[in-house]
């Protein structure tokens, strides 16, 4: 049964191919481009292995941070640094 299973998803697989090579041929230059960078972006890796270790690190104080509630509402936010905004 599972080569059965292989077997299906393989042609489950060359027919999604089929359509989307379809739905391009058939799409305007904005999908096409749509379609391009996020391929383009797939092949490039995962962005989190590309940043610094302190990077990782703050992301990761930042997330324990908002679990914890230590967050600010943004409407806080504005009015605090208001004089910045405003440039």
């Amino acid at each position: 049964m599972p080569n059965q299973l292989v077997f299906m998803e393989a042609q489950n697989i060359k027919t999604i191919r089929k359509e989307v090579k379809e739905y391009i041929n058939h799409a305007d230059d904005r999908m096409v481009r749509a379609i391009h960078a996020m391929l383009e972006a797939d092949q490039a890796g995962d962005w989190w292995d590309e940043i610094s270790d302190a990077q990782k690190a703050s992301i990761e104080r930042g997330l324990k941070d908002m679990e914890e509630g230590n967050t600010i509402p943004h409407e806080e936010m504005v009015k605090l640094y208001s004089k910045w905004l405003s440039k």
